[in-house]
């Protein structure tokens, strides 16, 4: 699916389209990310989708299969980055590309660091802002 779907309320589970670095060495840009939590004040946490394994770090790879709606445009498979957890505002999403499975969504929860529960900061990494040149 290719169309980006309608933007509004996120909850767990939601793949979003939003402007992420995978980490402070590398320049924001714009991926999609998986929600694995999201509180009513306005703010989500997400673990980033990269087209390329990590070396050094857990990630679980990401198919088609594993949307209940909607999907990414796949044409290799990608990865969801479990060990990355990124805090964003409602107001950074760009888009909304589907949903997860809740077995897929399990799996991402269990790997991903720490408590997950709003309000909470174990495990928490602040957004990284992009690189202005």
């Amino acid at each position: 699916m290719s169309d980006v779907l309608g933007m509004g309320q996120y909850i767990r589970g939601d793949v979003l389209l939003a402007s992420v670095a995978l980490d402070e060495r590398n320049v924001a840009k714009t991926r999609p990310v998986v929600v694995i939590c999201a509180s009513g004040t306005g703010e989500l946490q997400v673990c980033p989708v990269s087209s390329k394994p990590p070396t050094d770090a857990p990630c679980l790879p990401l198919s088609i299969d594993d949307f209940s709606t909607g999907g990414l445009d796949l044409f290799s498979e990608s990865y969801v980055m479990t060990s990355r957890v990124v805090t964003l505002r409602t107001n950074e999403v760009i888009g909304k590309k589907g949903r997860l499975s809740e077995e897929f969504l399990l799996e991402i929860v269990r790997q991903a660091p720490a408590s997950m529960e709003p309000g909470t900061k174990a495990g928490r990494q602040k957004r990284t802002r992009p690189f202005h040149r």
